[in-house]
């Protein structure tokens, strides 16, 4: 199933059976369960309330082939805020809660420029990242991702940066907040070029701002896509990026804690 068929039935049921193609090692991946609980939190919200701050916490692996139940719930909704919360609960047991902060526009005299985008070679020059049966996860079938920041992962070259530009195999329709989801959480933890094997390594914990109102998305569009490491130590990273538009208009803002287990 694509991305955009997996939103249809999402909202149209609360329980779903997750494809293997869309597995990350023995879970589904993170960006994919994230972004189906977000639009199942959206459903909730009037439209014209975009959603400023998505907070994750991946609290255990939600398995594909599994049935996996996702609620949603107001929690609060005042002048100009909403606040929903959203769960996955799966063989009886939590596994994925989130929390999103959904506003509307104020009048404000405060107005900053928002950080400009790094300078990275055009996706033409950049490395692929393939899809290899047995070696890549299996929902890079789905999303491409061109590296241009940093060194592949398990090369043991270090660094404090990762990224490139990164966009959905199947095209979508439209370009809506959940495909930004998805995508966001697309790329590897920024730590694993320090390993010299392969190794687990997982989200524990990660927000997720997008900036409104949004830049003008077209179906097809590249995002660019920096992350940089904070600190890393103890099986624990630390990271922090920021995703632009191929002309350069900040989109979103991401910070995670991940772990690793080697």
């Amino acid at each position: 199933m694509t991305f955009d068929q997996l939103l249809a039935a999402i909202r149209s049921d609360n329980e779903l059976v997750l494809p293997q193609s869309w597995g990350q090692g023995r879970a589904t991946f993170g960006g994919l369960v994230a972004a189906l609980t977000f639009e199942r939190m959206a459903a909730l919200v009037p439209e014209e309330r975009a959603m400023r701050s998505l907070q994750t916490s991946f609290v255990g692996p939600v398995e594909p082939g599994v049935p996996a139940r996702f609620e949603s719930e107001l929690l609060r909704e005042g002048r100009a805020v909403t606040q929903v919360q959203g769960r996955i609960v799966q063989n009886g047991e939590v596994r994925l809660v989130c929390l999103a902060s959904f506003g509307g526009e104020r009048e404000s005299a405060v107005r900053v420029d928002a950080l400009p985008a790094p300078e990275a070679a055009s996706v033409e020059l950049c490395q692929d990242l393939p899809y290899i049966e047995g070696v890549t996860p299996a929902f890079t079938r789905h999303i491409e991702m061109r590296w241009a920041f940093g060194h592949m992962p398990f090369t043991g070259k270090g660094g404090r940066e990762m990224g490139g530009w990164m966009q959905f195999r199947d095209r979508p329709e439209v370009v809506s907040d959940a495909h930004i989801v998805a995508l966001v959480d697309a790329w590897p933890p920024a730590l694993l070029p320090h390993l010299k094997a392969p190794a687990p390594a997982s989200s524990l914990s990660w927000a997720l701002d997008i900036l409104h109102p949004r830049p003008a998305l077209e179906p097809g569009d590249w995002l660019l896509y920096r992350a940089g490491i904070d600190q890393a130590g103890a099986g624990y990273g630390h990271t922090h990026a920021g995703i632009w538009t191929a002309s350069g208009e900040l989109v979103a803002l991401s910070r995670q804690t991940v772990t690793v287990f080697a």
